[in-house]
């Protein structure tokens, strides 16, 4: 049941415009994402055998590092959440159809109920019939008889091995209201794990029932997901170590500025370029983890330095490897096929990165992101291939020319290369094999 669910949840000038528009739609799509404050704006539950679901979200979390019930300063009664790893419901409303709200009278109680489960990926067999040898997800009255579960209820077998978990909160509509809202309400993680949240229901009554508001997920040591924070630490050494490899290349370009050729500008820009990003990069996750969201902006930024220093990167290592200011003074009739392959592929970078970045909360079909995948993966074959090319035919007319010199140092810069291809390529093997998903 829980698969489905999570499957549930992401010439020339013909070439350049409609790639703008892909861009240009995915900014459009994404510039309401936030982080760990997940938002719902009316949107509908998805029918599951016989119950109803919404996805609300999923986030790793670590466990809370302190327990005890703590105040904060600012306040004498305000609770604080320093060093604890929560969920908040702050707030969530239900709508219900005008035409099953009439259906009751206004003094009826508990007229429908809608439950907001919380569970931990490996809880996941623990949701439904399936310890009772049954596929229905609800409670029918044959369970109920066997006092199995409520009637009307989804069906949980709590884990002995942690109280209460999974975690179901019940909200109710009364009388003939049409709304029903959830107490503002903190569930405090205590184990470390990949936990999900689904608003169900089982009263085919509620169908086309909407649900609006947010939930805030939030780490002990602020709102980056878990699988998110070991990266704020590591754009932050990757700042450092930019920065000394700018300082380091920029006393050497001092020293030799005599000998420079504009190849050693195209190398200053990248670096600057890798600089700007990881400093951004650290920035944002920084923000994200003090806020709890992502601004457009910043991400924005940062994906863009990102795309334009891979894209310059690839566009160094291709005119380098024709021997661009080395053996040939220009690329000649080629030029124009480099600067469109460059093109090419910062659109296409672009757009992976921004599904990539802003796609973490609400959860992207596998195939949505697979479209952007593959032009990505064939763009940068078509680098290697005429990079390695390109470098063959360099080999041979240093030969030729018998400039002992240069043809060595060519040499180890394909020895260096091809050891470069071969550690990225057993690294997206492992990502893709070996790598737990």
């Amino acid at each position: 049941m829980l698969q489905y669910m999570k499957q549930r949840q992401f010439r020339r000038g013909r070439i350049q415009i409609p790639m703008f528009v892909v861009c240009v739609g995915l900014f459009l799509c994404f510039s309401n994402v936030n982080a760990s404050i997940h938002e719902y704006r009316m949107e509908a539950f998805s029918p599951k055998s016989d119950a109803f679901f919404f996805h609300g979200g999923s986030e790793g979390l670590y466990a809370s590092k302190l327990h005890e019930p703590t105040i904060d300063a600012s306040s004498e009664t305000k609770p604080s959440f320093k060093g604890k790893s929560i969920i908040s419901f702050d707030p969530v409303t239900f709508v219900r159809p005008k035409e099953t709200a009439k259906s009751h009278h206004q003094m009826q109680q508990n007229t429908g109920l809608v439950e907001a489960i919380i569970l931990e990926v490996k809880d996941r067999t623990r949701i439904g019939g399936s310890s009772l040898k049954s596929d229905a997800i609800c409670c029918n009255k044959q369970l109920a008889d066997q006092r199995s579960c409520n009637q009307g209820e989804v069906i949980i077998q709590h884990n002995p091995n942690n109280l209460g978990w999974p975690k179901r909160i019940k909200t109710f509509f009364q009388g003939d209201n049409e709304e029903a809202k959830m107490d503002v309400e903190t569930v405090e993680i205590n184990s470390t794990g990949m936990y999900y949240l689904y608003f169900m229901f089982c009263d085919p009554q509620l169908k086309g029932t909407l649900i609006k508001g947010r939930t805030v997920w939030k780490n002990p040591n602020g709102y980056l997901p878990g699988k998110m924070a070991p990266l704020m630490t590591f754009y932050g050494l990757m700042s450092l170590a930019y920065l000394v490899l700018g300082l380091a290349w920029f006393l050497k370009f001092v020293q030799f500025w005599k000998d420079i050729i504009h190849l050693h500008y195209h190398i200053t820009l990248v670096i600057a370029l890798g600089m700007c990003e990881m400093a951004v990069w650290y920035f944002e996750y920084s923000n994200f983890n003090s806020t709890g969201t992502r601004p457009m902006g910043i991400t924005l930024w940062a994906v863009t330095f990102g795309s334009v220093k891979k894209t310059l990167s690839r566009l160094l290592l291709l005119v380098v490897s024709m021997g661009f200011g080395v053996v040939r003074p220009t690329l000649g009739g080629l030029t124009s096929k480099v600067v469109l392959l460059g093109l090419i592929y910062f659109i296409a970078t672009e757009a992976l990165e921004l599904v990539e970045h802003l796609g973490n909360i609400n959860d992207f079909s596998g195939k949505a992101k697979l479209v952007l995948v593959l032009p990505v993966a064939f763009l940068d074959a078509c680098f290697i291939l005429w990079i390695f090319s390109s470098l063959s035919k360099t080999l041979e007319k240093l030969q030729m020319r018998r400039n002992l010199a240069k043809l060595e140092l060519y040499r180890k810069f394909t020895n260096a290369l091809a050891v470069s291809v071969l550690l990225s390529i057993a690294w997206i093997g492992f990502e893709v094999i070996l790598q737990p998903s």
